[in-house]
């Protein structure tokens, strides 16, 4: 039986998601340590940046995944549905946390800017909405990090029960003898 991949596209935009995740997870955790300033201001303009950029890549692979079903799952019974709720709700942390992160900083003085680019301002600054998004984006952060540590905890029991999932996930040639 030959092994079910995802296709090219799904790959990719798998793995560009998760290199956009982690940078914005230790962009995230660091840029709120460094003192007020340039240094600053750029990292957080950056954090949104490519917060937006997340927000879009999922937007796109929510399309494809419309477009076409993924190869059938390999767990079974319970394992199944834990892995179907587990994909569910990291889709709802990548579509809700930069999106209350936006949210949270469209409701400050201060404009939001894609890569430099202001972007039409939507709200007057307003501290209540301004601290209740930001309290939704962390609490998106820190629920998508439980998801994603079990999202892992998955690929790595699959691995270690002889089911490849991981090679599902990347190009058959680096996988050839």
């Amino acid at each position: 039986m030959s092994l079910q991949r995802y296709r090219l596209p799904a790959m990719l935009l798998h793995w560009a998601q998760a290199a956009l995740i982690l940078w914005l997870l230790w962009l995230g955790w660091t840029m709120v340590d460094l003192p007020k300033g340039a240094e600053r201001s750029a990292a957080y303009n950056l954090h949104k940046s490519l917060g937006l950029l997340s927000l879009l890549v999922v937007a796109c692979r929510l399309g494809w995944r419309w477009r076409g079903a993924p190869p059938p799952s390999l767990a079974h019974g319970n394992l199944a549905r834990v892995a179907t709720w587990v994909h569910r709700g990291l889709y709802l942390f990548l579509l809700a946390a930069p999106l209350a992160g936006f949210l949270a900083s469209s409701f400050t003085q201060y404009p939001v800017k894609f890569f430099g680019w202001p972007l039409p301002r939507l709200f007057a600054p307003d501290e209540t909405w301004n601290a209740t998004f930001k309290s939704l984006h962390f609490a998106f952060v820190w629920g998508g990090c439980g998801l994603l540590l079990l999202h892992l905890a998955g690929v790595v029991r699959h691995q270690l029960a002889g089911q490849p999932v991981l090679q599902r996930m990347l190009p058959a040639r680096l996988f050839k003898k």
